[in-house]
């Protein structure tokens, strides 16, 4: 910690060298004679401007005003130097001491400190005797945290965790009665079926700060991760977390424990689906609304269209597998490693072992499986992908151009585990495809029966980028429903499927009343769970029906199983 001390009298170095410490300086003491007046007067004439002048407006350097040469004079200067203290927001405190004494010297260095440490500015506007918005804003993103039931109050279980959270022991009976009273005292809608609200929480903070007590107020800001400027650090938001390649990223069992906490919390009226308002609530503890409308329609979503339990959960697992930084990010925001009293939300994520392992061992412990869909324009993978979240083409038609998605992530069953297999829309580019493109644990290629170029496209797909790969692929039929024309290529799909030895075309409509069926969803995903299984085997008819079986028991038995959770609480 770098602290100068100016004189008010002038001392024996040049400017530059002058402002080179002031550039440097994490805390400045200023030193006025208190037995002269102009030493005093010096202090607002030339050194604040001069220092202002040398720093950033909105990271002044804290400053301490130091009253020399008290053993000379029997009265105090502090009646000349509050109204110079009220007038410049950025002096935290003034000592009056004795160098040849030694009198508060010790006292002069704690307040130094504590400014570096536990500065006032970031927290507290003196002129309006007030916290600034950004302290504001910080604390009540903690009170947001710590409302586990999300009531809107602080009830002494909460409260007793949050004190263990950031202070390392609970308070006493009598000390979380004595809290709640100074706040009644104070305030009347402070406490509420006698838990603190968030007025009181503030009025709280509000009070340790104008009480000298800033470094309460920093201990709660810097547990929750926040920095000196009130901002949350890199370091808090995006822990060091190594992915090896072809390794991909899946969420743990603690995390999707702590995700469902959340939602539980948030949907209120127990429909199991998150309402604008309700999904509006459980992200007001970020800086930013991290979904969109498309993300609508990338999950499973209810008639009025809110994004149910399924759907919530299973855009979690699109984000921690497409882009793990921002899942961490998103952790980070809502309290994942405080809750969970974990070193870092690092702790959330399972890193899968390398693919070829699997291949080798001819088995998996991964939970996501990603389908590229490729097509020509018009085939119908648009389609695919909806009917994949239940949707038939009446409800597709509503969909809005800017709202759409090129992704659909839903679960399904395979022997009676639940996987999420995530569908990927590929761009019909065929020259251009990149490795993003391809990379994939299985393919489905997508052709329209009543377009008689479609299925050429799907063709040269296949034998320009996945003939001579291990990666498994499927051919989809689509619009089944309407009348099949003959095919401008060489040989008939059903031709072609035979001599690349992969299984027959599928056939697939969601032009019905009912949603699509998800049988094909959970041959896609078994294909990817078993790669190496032989063609024929995914032939068998046996196979298909007992991992179709398992997916439609299973998915009943999920969602009954949640729904009797929420009537237990």
């Amino acid at each position: 910690m770098l602290f100068p001390v100016l004189c008010s009298i002038e001392a024996e170095q040049s400017d530059e060298q002058l402002y080179q410490e002031i550039s440097k300086a994490n805390v400045i003491c200023i030193v006025y004679s208190v037995n002269n007046k102009k030493s005093i007067e010096k202090v607002t004439s030339h050194w604040i401007p001069l220092i202002n002048d040398r720093t950033d407006k909105d990271s002044r350097v804290p400053l301490i005003l130091v009253g020399n040469k008290s053993d000379l004079v029997e009265h105090s200067s502090m009646e000349t130097i509050l109204p110079i203290m009220n007038q410049y927001s950025e002096i935290e405190t003034c000592v009056e001491c004795s160098a040849k004494n030694l009198k508060n010297i010790s006292e002069l260095f704690y307040y130094a400190q504590k400014a570096v440490l536990h500065p006032t500015g970031p927290l507290y506007c003196p002129e309006e005797k007030e916290m600034k918005p950004s302290c504001i804003k910080a604390l009540t993103r903690i009170f947001k945290i710590s409302d586990l039931d999300n009531d809107g109050v602080l009830n002494d279980n909460e409260l007793n965790f949050f004190q263990r959270t950031c202070f390392n022991m609970p308070l006493a009976p009598q000390a979380l009665e004595d809290v709640k009273n100074v706040v009644r005292r104070n305030m009347t809608d402070g406490v509420k079926d006698n838990g603190l609200t968030l007025k009181g929480f503030l009025f709280l903070h509000t009070l340790f700060i104008q009480r000298g007590r800033h470094e309460t107020t920093w201990t709660v800001l810097r547990r929750f991760g926040y920095d000196d400027d009130l901002e949350l650090t890199q370091e808090y938001l995006f822990p060091l977390l190594k992915i090896p390649p072809d390794c991909t990223t899946e969420l743990n069992h603690n995390a999707y424990l702590f995700l469902q906490s959340v939602f539980d919390k948030h949907d209120k009226d127990r429909d199991c689906a998150l309402s604008p308002d309700e999904l509006k609530d459980l992200f007001k503890v970020f800086p930013y609304m991290p979904w969109g409308p498309d993300v609508n329609n990338t999950v499973c979503t209810n008639e009025q269209g809110w994004i149910t339990y399924q759907g919530y959960l299973s855009q979690w697992t699109l984000t921690t597998y497409l882009d793990v930084q921002r899942c961490l990010e998103y952790l980070g925001y809502l309290g994942y490693s405080i809750i969970h009293e974990q070193e870092s939300q690092a702790a959330a994520i399972t890193v899968t072992r390398n693919k070829r392992i699997d291949l080798q061992k001819k088995q998996t412990q991964r939970s996501v499986f990603r389908c590229n869909v490729l097509g020509a324009q018009g085939s119908g993978k648009s389609g695919f992908l909806q009917a994949f979240l239940g949707r038939n083409v009446t409800r597709q038609k509503k969909i809005r151009d800017d709202h759409k998605s090129y992704y659909a992530i839903s679960t399904t069953y395979v022997y009676g585990q639940e996987k999420y297999l995530l569908l990927h829309e590929v761009l019909p580019v065929f020259e251009v495809l990149s490795e993003a493109d391809l990379a994939c644990d299985v393919v489905c290629l997508v052709y329209d029966i009543s377009n008689p170029r479609s299925f050429e496209y799907c063709a040269k797909a296949y034998k320009k980028y996945f003939m001579d790969s291990k990666t498994p692929c499927m051919m989809i039929a689509a619009k089944s429903d309407l009348h099949e024309v003959r095919q401008h290529y060489s040989l008939s799909p059903l031709d072609f499927c035979r001599r690349h030895k992969l299984h027959p075309p599928q056939q697939f409509s969601c032009n019905s009343a009912d949603a699509p069926s998800k049988d094909i969803y959970t041959k896609l995903t078994t294909m990817a769970m078993y790669p190496h299984m032989t063609q024929t085997d995914l032939k068998n008819s046996t196979f298909w029906l007992r991992a179709s079986v398992g997916a439609t028991v299973f998915a009943v038995l999920g969602f009954a199983m949640y729904k009797a959770l929420l009537k237990q609480r």
